[in-house]
């Protein structure tokens, strides 16, 4: 049998590559060692949270699946930072471990194009550095065209509890043992990482009058841009907010040497997450913090289990029971599941171009935790641009590649294949430099042209954000040219909202731009009919309106520096004066413009010039 693209693996990552592929019309195979697996939630049981619900947003703007899944199967939602600007405004979903998985299973399974089969991939088939398809564990060779590696934490994969060591993956089925000795031997830096995960804990026996309630919102939210919400408000399932004592504190103290990351064992490679810590960093790194919040999650409507948010550890058994009950609400908690660190194998990702084609072999793509990244969406989104890139070059197209000022989705694909990792990498709105117009409530305005020209939006989806563009023009021009006469009732309206009274007559566009004055307040005095999601983008495009002019000028001039290309053939060893970490670092990364050039950890600006001088003195193609 053959096939067009292969995605190995059934994560999130896995997930959207192989829908990505088969709704573009390639014949495509999804195989992963557990079909009950794919779309699985082995962690945090949530979709979205700050930078990561607009990753979400951005998948949907490009004909991506996992916000229609989530919108259908949640437990609760909501939109964090509500209270503050909308550049760190980001929706949450606390997902559900049954529904999402089955919801999403059954979506591909009604795809034309794919076929699912469960399989261990042992090898790929290289030719001349060119994959030609995947080995599996019994020597059936499968061909294909292009083949897309979504292996997540299985490459021999370990979990961690106190002194023990087990081979195996997060539900304890078999991990790939060899695949990350093969990549390894094609020529590929494999490094190992670490992530974990908390306890679940049986809902009956916490005492919840001792936590804090955390409701989804009493607004109706949806990741897509397509749906309509499926949800009752007053039907969401709450969380609850709980934290660490100094009891707490003591216990882990006590015990860090039987912890596995702090003397439990004494050959771990991985590295952990800086910015998803353990329980146990948590309490060494800052050990002035009197208390770390807790958020108790539920799993699901078809089960009782609660997730305990910000409590992963590699503890023993006993110290985590200890651990639990020194929390408030949990003293009698029982435990139905231990928490556990897992030891993987990654890829480094400076090995990966733009489209997430790997630079050593070609037609072999990676994406999600296998490129060194953490989280459902950073794997999602990557998939999908895997997916995309490798149809794309099935149809002899140029690779979709969105840019830094155009989607957190090229943020997070220039910070891995320019800057490395270290640790697992998070998305962070600090990342981004354009935040304040890579915004949740715009990602359809910014990518959704993108979706219909790869052939993933249909031509009804397009027409409904081309009238969206049609009303956002209408409300603007409606509010440039509406003037508010100051009369006697409209003063009233004024005083009584304890906003200063204008001294003459002034149009809704001058008004809206007053600090004190939003488009809720002016509908007191004239109608505004327009949607609520046109008169939003209208208010945030005025309030912010110098803010984004100044976004843009930078982006431009980012813009400008990626049109000075840098030669593929360039020798980074004939340039005289340039510094050894940057030349180490030129050489590895190989950036494609000046502007990639610029963002590498190590090249300083002197380095740049040096590097710019040479580009015009030997290639007479740069200012």
């Amino acid at each position: 049998m053959e096939y067009e693209i292969i995605v190995v693996g059934g994560g999130h990552a896995g997930c959207e590559a192989a829908y990505a592929s088969a709704k573009k019309g390639h014949k495509t195979l999804l195989i992963t060692s557990n079909i009950k697996n794919i779309a699985d939630m082995p962690c945090n049981p949530h979709i979205g949270g700050s930078a990561k619900g607009i990753v979400v947003r951005e998948i949907d703007a490009l004909g991506g699946i996992m916000g229609k899944i989530a919108d259908k199967t949640h437990l609760q939602i909501k939109m964090l930072n509500s209270a503050k600007g909308p550049a760190v405004q980001a929706l949450r979903a606390q997902g559900d471990k049954i529904a999402y998985p089955k919801e999403m299973l059954n979506t591909l399974n009604n795809l034309n194009n794919l076929t699912i089969r469960e399989g261990m991939v042992e090898d790929l088939i290289v030719d001349n550095k060119e994959v030609k398809g995947i080995v599996l564990e019994d020597g059936e060779k499968i061909i294909s065209q292009k083949v897309i590696l979504t292996t997540g934490t299985y490459l021999k994969a370990d979990i961690l509890v106190g002194s023990t060591r087990t081979r195996q993956g997060p539900h304890g089925e078999r991990p790939s043992n060899h695949l990350s000795d093969k990549l390894k031997e094609y020529g590929f830096k494999i490094i190992r990482l670490k992530t974990g995960t908390p306890q679940r804990i049986d809902r009956s026996t916490i005492d919840f009058s001792k936590t804090k309630l955390e409701p989804g919102d009493n607004k109706l939210l949806t990741f897509s841009f397509d749906l309509e919400p499926s949800y009752k408000i007053e039907d969401q399932v709450p969380c609850y907010l709980t934290y660490t004592t100094e009891e707490t504190h003591n216990i882990i103290r006590e015990n860090l040497n039987k912890s596995s990351m702090y003397g439990g064992l004494d050959d771990i490679e991985g590295i952990g997450p800086r910015y998803c810590p353990s329980i146990e960093d948590k309490v060494v790194r800052f050990s002035d913090k009197e208390r770390h919040q807790l958020f108790l999650e539920p799993e699901s409507r078809y089960y009782d289990d609660i997730y305990v948010q910000g409590f992963s550890t590699s503890m023993p058994p006993e110290i985590q029971e200890k651990m639990v009950h020194s929390l408030p609400g949990l003293e009698n908690a029982k435990i139905l599941k231990y928490g556990y660190a897992i030891e993987y194998d990654a890829i480094y990702p400076t090995q990966l171009n733009y489209s997430l084609e790997t630079k050593v072999l070609r037609n072999l793509y990676t994406a999600g935790q296998i490129n060194g990244t953490s989280g459902y969406e950073e794997a999602a989104c990557q998939g999908l641009m895997a997916g995309i890139n490798a149809s794309l070059a099935l149809e002899k197209k140029e690779p979709l590649v969105l840019k830094r000022n155009e989607a957190y989705i090229g943020v997070l694909i220039d910070d891995l294949i320019t800057k490395g990792i270290r640790d697992p990498y998070r998305l962070l709105s600090s990342r981004a430099e354009f935040r304040l117009i890579l915004r949740s409530d715009n990602a359809d305005l910014r990518l959704r042209k993108h979706g219909y020209e790869i052939g993933l939006i249909s031509d009804e989806q397009m027409n409904k954000l081309l009238e969206k563009e049609k009303q956002i023009a209408s409300l603007k021009n409606y509010m440039k040219n509406t003037k508010i006469k100051i009369t006697a009732e409209v003063e009233k309206i004024f005083n009584k909202c304890n906003i200063t009274v204008p001294t003459s007559t002034m149009s809704l566009e001058q008004l809206i731009k007053r600090p004190q004055i939003n488009i809720e307040f002016l509908e007191k005095i004239i109608d505004i009919s327009y949607d609520n999601e046109i008169k939003e983008q209208v208010e945030i495009n005025y309030k912010y309106e110098g803010y984004i002019k100044k976004s843009i000028i930078e982006a431009e001039k980012m813009l400008k520096l990626e049109k000075k290309q840098i030669p593929t053939d360039i020798d980074y060893d004939k340039i005289k004066n340039i510094a050894s970490e940057a030349r180490q670092k030129l050489k590895e990364v190989r950036p494609k413009t000046i502007a990639q050039a610029i963002r590498i950890s190590g090249v300083n600006p002197s380095d740049i010039s040096v590097l710019s001088v040479y580009l015009k003195k030997e290639y007479n193609n740069h200012e």
